[in-house]
């Protein structure tokens, strides 16, 4: 029988109690300490599970307990010090979307796990998802010819975030999607919003991605919507799907239309577009939860000695993304272009701007990397 591998989970808010049943209901693992400094979500947790320990004291956690893995899922400004510190003390670490404030950051944590033979993971939960399995083998099957673009909407009201925008809360999520359904990072970012509620944190944002080959995707993501919205559109030049996350069963619908243009036409009178009106079907799915799945990969992953499929490299491209949000937001909605080298920011060059260095998560005074947990 195999070892169990012990998991602390840091943080007892909004998702960290999502983690500990999913952790707790795998055979190779067992959930033997919670970490929070707020001493009535951390008992009210315990009181779901009293035998785990809680801990208010982080650094007590990592010392005073024998653990493989710790699995954060505090508020975005902790996740390097957190993450750092577990590494620091030779655990494996699962880091929830986004994996930290910075690419700057993420470098550190991959140079750190690459260096003590760790493994360091970001939550990008959507892709152990078997909806998404199944985009991402359509499209590299090549049913829907050529990928024209991605038009992805997540919207709600709420719940809003203190110390990050919508984008770096919401747009994860498609990001990680997107990048996962293509297999190629954008060239530039464009994004633009609004802060509504909270001076300095946009809560509706628009962000565009350019990708070679003329693509480009569209993410729209709010906390001010009345309805709460989980859609994705794909476009082929063959087939395109529509995505509904917020389905029960259906939620993948491949429709069998395109519009073709002429190749040749001598007058404008001989030019019609040709639509073409096929059948629709929904491919079935086997529902299992996703992040379920992404808990067993993390143990998987732990004891093969093997690379998840959402490493931490996988967490800077996105945070670098993101990164460039931050940049075109405060450029007014200004492109922002990859360094094709090393893939840092550039403005592009129509702002006449010199390199943009980049942002924090939002527009908001930046903070230091707190040294201490609160609550989710």
């Amino acid at each position: 029988m195999k070892k169990q591998i012990s998991v602390g989970v840091v943080g007892c808010g909004y998702w960290g109690p999502n983690l500990v049943r999913n952790f707790k209901s795998l055979p190779n693992c067992s959930v033997r300490a919670l970490c929070d400094l707020n001493e009535a979500r951390l008992a009210h947790l315990r009181s779901l599970h009293s035998e785990i320990k809680g801990y208010t004291d982080y650094k007590h956690l990592l010392n005073g307990i024998d653990l493989d893995a710790i699995v954060v899922a505090a508020p975005v400004k902790h996740h390097f010090s957190l993450a750092k510190a577990a590494l620091d003390a030779g655990k494996h670490v699962m880091i929830e979307k986004p994996m930290a404030a910075s690419a700057a950051e993420c470098e550190e944590l991959i140079e750190i796990a690459d260096r003590q033979g760790l493994v360091l993971m970001v939550g990008h939960t959507f892709l152990y998802s078997a909806a998404i399995k199944r985009i991402a083998e359509i499209v590299k099957s090549g049913d829907l010819g050529e990928i024209r673009y991605i038009n992805s909407r997540r919207l709600n009201l709420g719940l809003f975030q203190k110390d990050i925008n919508v984008a770096w809360d919401l747009a994860p999520h498609d990001i990680s999607i997107i990048l996962h359904i293509l297999g190629e990072q954008p060239t530039a970012v464009n994004c633009q919003g609004n802060a509504h509620v909270t001076p300095g944190i946009e809560d509706v944002t628009n962000m565009s991605l350019t990708f070679p080959g003329k693509k480009f995707a569209t993410i729209q993501s709010s906390w001010l919507e009345p309805r709460k919205v989980r859609e994705m559109t794909i476009v082929g030049t063959r087939r395109m799907i529509v995505y509904d996350d917020l389905q029960p069963s259906e939620k993948i619908r491949i429709h069998d239309v395109r519009v073709e243009r002429p190749p040749h036409y001598d007058t404008f009178a001989d030019f019609h577009y040709s639509y073409h009106y096929g059948d629709s079907y929904i491919p079935h799915l086997v529902q299992e939860e996703p992040l379920k799945k992404e808990c067993a990969h993390f143990l998987e992953s732990i004891e093969n000695g093997t690379q998840p499929l959402t490493c931490g490299r996988k967490g800077l491209e996105l945070v670098r993304i993101l990164e460039a949000s931050s940049a075109s937001l405060m450029l007014g909605g200004a492109p922002v272009n990859f360094d094709e080298e090393d893939q840092s920011l550039v403005a592009a060059p129509r702002t006449n701007l010199r390199k943009v260095e980049a942002p924090v998560a939002s527009r908001a005074k930046s903070r230091p990397v707190a040294k201490a947990l609160v609550t989710a």
